[in-house]
């Protein structure tokens, strides 16, 4: 008897759970030949201002956790992605990618966790400053996290480009909202099974999965999110999310790389870009 495979049905991560779509709406994941790979929910803006509550929770306490384990956190990640790696080389196998291209995505992925891993407890250091001022005052400059991102995130490497952008937002004290891959949504959900299995808290990473035509007026309009990140290049989107963001003072950062598997996608100014400067002055005795 011919058995029927069971496919799967990858849901969305919010605040640390798996929770159905409260659209109750579904989309096909094909492979290049047309066969089903997998039903993927279809989020909706209920779902992304769900999101965005459980990381305005979560942001606050995660920025408070030391740089040490914020980047031991980071490290364990990678950890877990490598004994999952061959879980990953298949899923991005089934979507097109050869064995090869998958195998260096995935292993590029784990290296540059570890490369922000080694990061956090360093930035502050290159990027803080004390500042020669004319009074009896000591004056430091130092970072301190934007708070909430929205990332629309690579449709190409779609485990590697989300990484590259993650990464360096976590490290430095905020929490995201993720639209992943429309082209590959399936490694997204099965990172957030890596993530939901570390160390790292409830609702710091939070991952949807749809169509960004729906979705991103929602992610530039809504006001509890302090900043924008759009990887891609199409200039109608980047024009509405300019726009729609301008009217609540949303940072916005526009990413048209598509080589993500270069080494200049990785930087401590990454982490850099999405921290704000707090300057503290001190009376000094004379």
């Amino acid at each position: 008897m011919t058995r029927i495979n069971v496919l799967k049905t990858y849901k969305i991560f919010i605040g640390g759970k798996f929770p159905r779509t409260e659209s109750g709406r579904y989309f096909d994941v094909k492979n290049k030949k047309g066969k089903l790979l997998a039903n993927m929910c279809l989020s909706s803006r209920k779902d992304f201002r769900n999101a965005v509550v459980a990381a305005r929770k979560a942001q606050k306490k995660w920025q408070s956790t030391s740089a040490l384990n914020k980047g031991q956190i980071l490290y364990r990640i990678a950890e877990i992605l490598e004994g999952r790696k061959a879980q990953f080389i298949d899923e991005l196998m089934m979507t097109g990618s050869s064995r090869k291209q998958s195998k260096v995505e995935v292993e590029l992925s784990i290296d540059r966790l570890i490369y922000y891993a080694g990061w956090s407890d360093k930035f502050q250091q290159i990027f803080s400053s004390v500042n020669p001022v004319a009074s009896n005052h000591f004056n430091f400059s130092t970072l301190q996290p934007m708070g909430v991102i929205a990332v629309i995130s690579p449709n190409d490497f779609p485990l590697l480009g989300l990484i590259s952008v993650v990464a360096p937002l976590i490290v430095g004290g905020n929490s995201c909202v993720i639209l992943s891959s429309e082209k590959n949504p399936m490694v997204s959900i099965s990172f957030a099974e890596v993530i939901n299995t570390s160390d790292v808290p409830h609702g710091v990473l939070n991952i949807l999965t749809g169509k960004r035509k729906e979705l991103i007026t929602h992610f530039a309009s809504h006001k509890d999110v302090n900043s924008i990140i759009y990887c891609g290049n199409n200039n109608e989107e980047i024009k509405n999310i300019e726009k729609i963001s301008a009217e609540n003072l949303k940072r916005v950062k526009i990413y048209k790389r598509t080589n993500w598997d270069s080494q200049d996608s990785q930087s401590p100014y990454f982490i850099e870009k999405f921290q704000e400067i707090k300057t503290t002055w001190h009376p000094a005795q004379v």
